[in-house]
């Protein structure tokens, strides 16, 4: 990703909500490079201190410990700044099905206290992480923004919500918003471990370890996998764009490719034989479907591309391949 395109961010003062956590510390680490005056906002349920260690020592970092459930704490992050990257959520549809009300409280409640606290501070620009999820039960392929389902999940309803938020509040308080619906992304920074591991970071630590991995159902369900670069870059090109029509949107954020769970495991299989050929002969399980997943996610991404200018530079392979050589020299 080409930099100098962003250089207008530069002394630009950034608030990254979740930015302990793997998009988010992706985030600071790139407004970091560019020269923005970045601060991070985390209370460490799921994001890392290892991850925004590497960020301490910097001039222009700094580190909120907080709660988004908390206005006052909210009110604080936002004071002066001139755009916010809202990552801080409670992800994962199991999670949410096991515990709809603390996923609430976490990305209803959480936002709206954000909304808020931005609109309160005077944000030029606040830009939101929102989920492929928000298409349900819809069984249209490609996704097309402007054409959902209902929700299948409680975790799916409060990132809908929080579309339904940021345009109201653009409306009636004139808060510039975006929201990014991201699908299936992966990368360095990734937490392979816990219940709710995505499936990418899980499946190479299980390979890593020996252990054969677990595809929910045959395999034949696809995903739009989206690598971290790209969702960066979405990220930025959403804060910085002078495109007034491109305001107060939602976008899929993804490739607009779909690859397969058998197909996974097995690039994953070859690109990580590379270091340990015994991991080449594994073999896969399979086990039931979990409820709330759908079937296949592709999106278009042509909305994306018009409005924003956005141009993936990394299709999925590129990227698998990216992402399991960082998870070799960091997971060991």
């Amino acid at each position: 990703m080409n930099l100098t395109q962003f250089e207008s961010l530069k002394n630009k003062k950034v608030l990254v909500t979740g930015g302990a956590g793997f998009i988010g510390s992706n985030l600071c680490e790139t407004l970091i490079k560019i020269g923005a005056k970045v601060t991070a906002l985390d209370n460490f349920a799921t994001g890392h201190q290892h991850n925004i260690a590497p960020f301490l020592n910097k001039e222009n970092f700094n580190f909120i410990e907080g709660d988004i459930r908390d206005l006052e704490t909210c009110q604080k992050a936002c004071q002066n700044q001139d755009f916010v990257l809202h990552q801080a959520a409670l992800g994962s549809v199991p999670r949410s099905i096991n515990d709809p009300i603390t996923s609430n409280e976490v990305n209803v409640n959480g936002f709206l206290n954000m909304l808020v606290a931005a609109r309160d501070a005077g944000v030029k620009r606040f830009v939101y992480a929102a989920s492929s999820s928000t298409y349900g039960d819809s069984e249209a392929l490609p996704k097309i923004e402007e054409n959902i389902g209902k929700p299948l999940s409680p975790y799916a309803i409060t990132k809908y919500v929080n579309e339904l938020y940021a345009e109201n509040f653009f409306k009636t308080y004139g808060l510039n918003t975006i929201g990014l619906r991201y699908f299936n992304v992966f990368g360095r920074h990734q937490d392979p471990n816990g219940a709710y591991a995505a499936v990418i970071p899980k499946f190479v630590m299980q390979f890593m370890k020996h252990e054969s991995p677990v595809i929910n159902g045959d395999g034949t369900y696809s995903r739009d996998f989206t690598y971290i670069d790209n969702v960066v870059q979405m990220n930025l090109l959403a804060i910085t764009t002078e495109n007034g029509e491109a305001l107060n949107q939602v976008y899929n954020t993804a490739v607009g490719d779909r690859t397969n769970l058998l197909e996974l495991t097995q690039l994953l299989k070859k690109h990580l034989a590379k270091y340990d050929e015994k991991i080449a002969n594994i073999e896969i399980k399979h086990g039931p479907n979990r409820a709330g997943d759908i079937p296949h996610s592709l999106a278009s991404i042509e909305k994306a591309k018009n409005n924003l200018n956005y141009q993936p530079t990394h299709i999925f392979k590129e990227g698998l391949k990216e992402a399991t050589d960082w998870y070799w020299d960091n997971l060991q």
